[in-house]
């Protein structure tokens, strides 16, 4: 079941990211670290209603934050359509214990369903460049790479801006 998170679930989805993080960690994936994802942007978030979980037989093992905030990180990026009305996915994570078993997926089928839903042009995300599975993730959902943007707190590494048309 997919819903809107409860300011009550937040310190439950900073432990999950980071256990998301020690596990790409152990596969050489340094894309989240201390800083990130951190307590204040999932506040922020909830505070926007933009947070949700993803519950399985009464088990939280997942969020999304589908925003319509534009982050200025992205102006340096030519987007395949005009800003108008996008979405923008950030801090998707998974438990480790349920990944590779489609929540992924069911949340982004969420994200973009909800995109349509709400006359979007596009879906828009970026994923860490080191992190070459979440990369054929969303190509295969058709996304778009499209440029990159670095976050200096995160990596030296850039992190690929992907968009998905509508």
């Amino acid at each position: 079941m997919i819903r809107k998170a409860a300011a009550s679930e937040i310190v439950q989805l900073i432990a999950i990211t980071k256990l998301c993080a020690a596990h790409m960690i152990s596969q050489n994936i340094y894309q989240w670290n201390e800083t990130y994802p951190n307590i204040k942007a999932f506040e922020q978030d909830h505070k926007r209603g933009e947070l949700y979980v993803l519950h399985v037989t009464n088990t939280l093992v997942g969020c999304i934050t589908i925003s319509s905030k534009k982050d200025l990180e992205y102006d340096a990026i030519s987007w395949a359509t005009q800003d108008s009305k996008q979405y923008y996915i950030h801090r998707l994570a998974i438990l480790p214990a349920f990944q590779h078993l489609g929540h992924a997926r069911t949340l982004m089928d969420f994200a973009e369903g909800f995109a349509k839903s709400n006359q979007a042009l596009s879906v828009r995300l970026d994923t860490f460049s080191q992190n070459k599975r979440n990369q054929r993730f969303y190509e295969n959902r058709g996304y778009q790479r499209l440029g990159s943007i670095y976050f200096p707190n995160q990596s030296q590494h850039p992190f690929y801006c992907y968009e998905l048309v509508l």
